[in-house]
């Protein structure tokens, strides 16, 4: 898998993920910033390789690589229970059938921005970590973890059993700012076209609704997300 970017360089080398190889573009004038990446590598025992800046933006399909283009192994998935060890009182983001990588990228960066211990997806029928999730998520994809799932339904009965509230985000439901979301607690999201399967909406403690004004049906599932996360947060520790 190859993505690019000097950001999301960094981010991998902080994650401590494996990188197969990095590929630097041989530029007349480059940055600190650049030379600074180009050590880190080198210090991290990363094979690297210089190549023309059309060359390395050829790697990754004619994209603006920005000198950069780094190719990793597979992204590595969280057990749900080694997920639940990491926190006492989690916040978990769980996404029913999210399918546009720009969607899932951009709930990603919110989820860290706003403090989501992990979130869960199911292994069937939706977006996994690619090269566009990671870019949309400007690399924080590598801070947060991704737990897989067979059954999004049992996995609710799950953390439901670890203490942990579970809401769907759903029309119809009880106004967000109006439900005790304190930790420990988990948002569903659904499908981009078809939001939270029904088996999935049973599971969950309660059904929680954003508002809307001047016939608005809906709102694009990260936007839903950006505010019921920030709701969590908010309740939590503001």
């Amino acid at each position: 898998m190859r993505v690019y970017g000097r950001k999301i360089l960094r981010e991998v080398l902080n994650s401590g993920m494996r990188v197969k190889k990095v590929y630097f573009a041989t530029l007349e004038n480059p940055s600190k910033d650049f030379l600074e990446l180009i050590e880190l590598v080198k210090k991290a025992g990363i094979p690297h390789k210089f190549v023309s800046k059309k060359r390395a933006d050829n790697l990754v399909g004619g994209e603006k690589s920005q000198g950069v283009v780094i190719d990793l192994e597979e992204f590595s998935y969280l057990d749900l229970h080694e997920a639940l060890e990491k926190s006492e009182a989690p916040f978990v983001l769980l996404l029913d059938r999210i399918q546009d990588p720009h969607n899932f990228g951009a709930i990603i960066r919110t989820a860290v921005a706003s403090g989501v211990d992990f979130i869960v997806i199911p292994k069937d029928r939706s977006v996994k970590v690619t090269p566009a999730v990671i870019k949309v998520s400007a690399g924080y994809v590598f801070r947060i973890p991704i737990v897989v799932v067979t059954n999004m339904a049992r996995t609710v009965d799950r953390l439901k059993d670890r203490g942990i509230w579970i809401y769907a985000a759903s029309a119809g439901g009880k106004l967000y700012y109006e439900e005790d979301l304190k930790r420990p607690v988990g948002i569903v999201l659904g499908n981009e076209g078809k939001g939270v399967r029904r088996l999935v909406v049973e599971k969950c403690d309660g059904v929680i609704s954003i508002p809307m004004k001047n016939e608005v049906e809906s709102l694009n599932v990260a936007v839903s997300a950006g505010i019921l996360m920030y709701e969590v947060w908010r309740q939590n520790e503001l």
